[in-house]
C-alpha cells in the first residue's frame, strides 16, 4: 500500500505514446504491407490469370508496376503510422478518428479500381488486393498504437502554497535502543 503524505501534489497522467515503439512497429506494417501486395498480385496474375496492373503478355511479375504497388503500399503504411502518431499526440480519442479515417481511405483505395477502363477481373483483383492491404495496415497500426501508448506522470504543485516537505517514512521510537539482545 502507498501512503499518502500531506501536501498538494495533484497527479498528473496524461496519455502519451512511445515513438520508438510506434514507428518500429510501423516500418514492421510496411514490410507486411509490402508483401501483401506481392502476394496479391502473384495470386490475380499467377492463379487467375488476371492482368492487374500489368497489360497481357508482361508474365507474371508484370513490368515495374509490381514494385511499384509494393513500395506504394509500404509508403502508406508509414503515412498511416504518421497519422496514428499524430492523433495520438493531438486528439482525445486518436483510434476512433485514426478507425475512421482509414475506412474512408480504404473505401476509396476500393472504388477508384472500379472506375478505370480495364477489364472487370482486373478491377475486381484491384479492389481486393487494396481492400486487403488497407485492412492490414489499419488493423496493425492500431494494434501497434495501442501497445505503444504510455501514461507520463507528473507531479504538480503550487508556487503559492510552498509547504516543506513530508516527514520522512520511518517511524521515530520514544525510547532508545533495547538491551534484549545484549544479554
Amino acid at each position: 500500500m502507498v501512503q499518502q503524505y500531506p501536501g498538494n501534489y495533484g497527479e498528473d497522467t496524461r496519455p502519451g505514446i512511445d515513438a520508438a515503439r510506434l514507428w518500429a512497429g510501423g516500418v514492421a506494417t510496411a514490410v507486411v504491407a509490402a508483401l501483401v501486395a506481392v502476394v496479391g498480385l502473384l495470386i490475380a496474375r499467377g492463379i487467375f490469370d488476371v492482368p492487374v496492373l500489368a497489360p497481357k503478355g508482361d508474365g507474371l511479375w508484370g513490368k515495374a508496376s509490381t514494385p511499384t504497388y509494393a513500395i506504394s503500399a509500404a509508403a502508406v503504411a508509414l503515412l498511416a503510422t504518421g497519422l496514428m502518431h499524430l492523433l495520438s499526440v493531438a486528439t482525445p480519442a486518436p483510434g476512433q478518428f485514426f478507425g475512421w479515417i482509414m475506412v474512408l481511405v480504404t473505401a476509396i483505395a476500393v472504388v477508384l479500381p472500379l472506375t478505370l477502363t480495364v477489364g472487370m477481373e482486373a478491377k475486381i483483383a484491384t479492389a481486393a488486393i487494396n481492400l486487403v492491404i488497407g485492412l492490414v495496415i489499419a488493423s496493425l497500426v492500431s494494434s501497434m498504437a495501442a501497445s505503444a501508448r504510455t501514461l507520463h506522470r507528473r507531479k504538480r504543485s503550487s508556487r503559492a502554497e510552498q509547504q516543506p516537505p513530508p516527514p520522512p517514512p520511518t517511524r521515530q521510537w520514544p525510547e532508545g535502543p533495547t538491551t534484549y539482545y545484549d544479554r
